[in-house]
């Protein structure tokens, strides 16, 4: 038994390090992290991934059997690498939310924010329009392979940021400077919506002072709401367009940081 142990505890400690990193960045990611993927689906994939990653985390100088993840150092190493997993899962889900951004201001600006619904993705209550969008994102996520994206590149992790090397404050700076992008994208893909919706409340401003008789509080919203509607159904073909390429924008930003930490 005792050999059979001190073959085994080698192995497991070497699956450790890259699960933590994989389970965490399935935490931040989007689909994978939303409250729709059940938790043991979740770590079984990790650890599918991360026995699969094996010869690749193996081969490295850095040797991940030789910190005890019982001890102080390893505690702390297993932090590092759920923070490394869950920085770059949230990067992949700044472009997941925002698609989720616009579907609220276009609501919001349709008067459809009061019809809420109980939206499965996370487990709690949302407008339509940003349900409706948001699937729309992820059939285009899987689409585009974003799951296989998402595997290439923390495979690609492992050699940017080693175990026990730290990951610096480049990453983080750049994931953080990336928070005020999700709103400016947001905007401006939600733009001619709010921009259409604002002419015709401005319109409808003028003709209550020709026509003070008639009930446009009756009358606007829904001539609103249907234009709304028209105008986010044009908006709605350029989505999967901007979807891809802000996905590439944080590609991009990614491989910027695995260039700055080669070095």
């Amino acid at each position: 038994m005792e050999p059979i142990l001190s073959q085994l505890l080698p192995l497991l400690t070497a699956i450790w390090w890259p699960f933590c990193r994989i389970l965490a960045m399935f935490i931040g990611a989007p689909v994978l992290g939303e409250a729709v993927t059940p938790t043991t689906i979740r770590i079984l994939i990790a650890l599918v991934l991360a026995i699969l990653m094996l010869p690749l985390t193996s081969g490295m100088d850095w040797g991940p059997a030789a910190i005890n993840p019982f001890s102080l150092h390893g505690v702390v190493a297993t932090i590092e690498q759920a923070l490394i997993g869950f920085v770059l899962g949230l990067a992949f889900h700044f472009a997941m939310s925002v698609i989720g951004v616009l579907g609220f201001m276009v609501s919001s600006q349709m008067g459809l924010s009061m019809a809420v619904m109980n939206d499965p993705l996370n487990g709690q209550s949302s407008d339509v329009t940003s349900a409706l969008l948001s699937t729309l994102a992820i059939i285009v996520f899987f689409a585009i392979d974003g799951h296989l994206v998402i595997a290439n590149v923390i495979g690609q992790s492992f050699k940017a940021w080693p175990l026990g090397q730290g990951f610096g404050n480049h990453l983080l700076e750049a994931v953080a400077y990336n928070v005020a992008w999700i709103f400016s994208a947001a905007m401006l893909l939600a733009l001619p919506v709010v921009f259409s919706t604002m002419v015709v409340q401005i319109g409808f401003g003028f003709l209550n002072r020709v026509a003070p008789s008639l009930n446009l509080f009756a009358l606007g919203f829904s001539v609103i709401t249907i234009f709304g509607l028209m105008m986010l159904a044009q908006v709605v073909r350029f989505i999967p367009e901007h979807y891809v390429r802000m996905t590439n924008m944080v590609l991009e930003m990614i491989r910027q940081q695995m260039q700055v930490a080669h070095g």
